[in-house]
C-alpha cells in the first residue's frame, strides 16, 4: 500500500475547485486498494482584495475576465453539468454575489489540526455553490463547522480574532512563489502537478502512475 500525500491548493469561491475535489475522492476510492491519500488544504484567494459586502457576480464575471452574459451563462451550465457528473449540487440560481475568503481559509488551517479539514472543506462548497450563503459570514462559517463536527465555540474564537491569519498568509505566498496562480492545484508528494477541475478518471489514472514509479 503507497502512501500519497496530496495538498489541494484551492478556494472555497472557486466552482472547479468543488468539481476537482469530487473527483479527486472518486478516484481515491477506486484506489483504496493500492494507495492511501493525506489530503491537505492548502489556501488560495481568487480575490483577495474583495470587501466584505462582497460584488455581484455578473459585474464581476465581466471585470475580471471580460465575460458576456452568454458567455457566463454557457460557463454555468457547464460547470453545473461537471457537478452533477461527480454528485455535486450547483444552485446557480442561488449564488449571486462573489465574497472575500479569508476567514475560511483560517477556519480550514484550524480544523486541519483538529482532523476535520475535509469535511469543513465540504461543508464550505455546500455552503457557497448549493446554498447561496456567504463563506465571509461567520454565522455561516461557524454554522459549517458544526456540521464538519467541528466545536461551534471554537470556531467562534477562532473567527472573532486574527488566529492563523499569518500562518495562511505565509502559505498562499509560498503557492504564489512556486507558480501556482490558478486552483485547483493539486500537488503529489510536493513534487507533481495536476491542475485544475479534472474527471475521476484522469485524477486515477495519473494517482496510479505516480504510485508505480514510486
Amino acid at each position: 500500500m503507497r502512501q500519497m500525500t496530496i495538498d489541494f491548493v484551492s478556494d472555497v469561491s472557486c466552482p472547479w475547485c468543488a468539481i476537482g475535489l469530487e473527483s479527486l475522492l472518486r478516484a481515491a476510492q477506486k484506489l483504496q486498494a493500492e494507495v492511501t491519500l493525506d489530503l491537505r488544504f492548502q489556501p488560495f484567494q481568487l480575490n483577495p482584495a474583495m470587501g466584505p459586502e462582497g460584488q455581484d457576480i455578473g459585474e464581476h464575471l465581466q471585470q475580471k475576465y471580460g465575460a458576456s452574459d452568454e458567455q457566463a451563462q454557457r460557463t454555468r451550465e457547464l460547470i453545473a453539468a461537471r457537478g452533477a457528473d461527480v454528485g455535486f449540487v450547483f444552485r446557480m440560481d442561488r449564488r449571486s454575489r462573489i465574497y472575500n475568503t479569508f476567514d475560511a481559509h483560517r477556519l480550514l488551517h484550524w480544523a486541519g489540526g483538529e482532523g476535520r479539514q475535509l469535511a469543513l472543506k465540504q461543508a464550505l462548497f455546500r455552503a457557497y455553490f448549493t446554498e447561496g450563503e456567504s463563506p465571509a459570514s461567520h454565522e455561516v462559517l461557524v454554522r459549517a463547522a458544526v456540521q464538519a463536527g467541528l466545536d461551534a465555540e471554537g470556531a467562534h474564537a477562532v473567527l472573532a480574532g486574527s488566529r492563523f491569519a499569518a500562518e495562511v498568509r505565509e502559505r498562499e505566498q509560498f503557492y504564489h512563489q512556486q507558480g501556482i496562480h490558478s486552483v485547483p492545484a493539486i500537488i503529489v508528494n510536493g513534487r507533481h502537478l495536476i491542475q485544475g477541475g479534472q474527471p475521476p478518471e484522469v485524477f486515477e489514472q495519473a494517482l496510479r502512475q505516480l504510485a508505480s514509479e514510486a
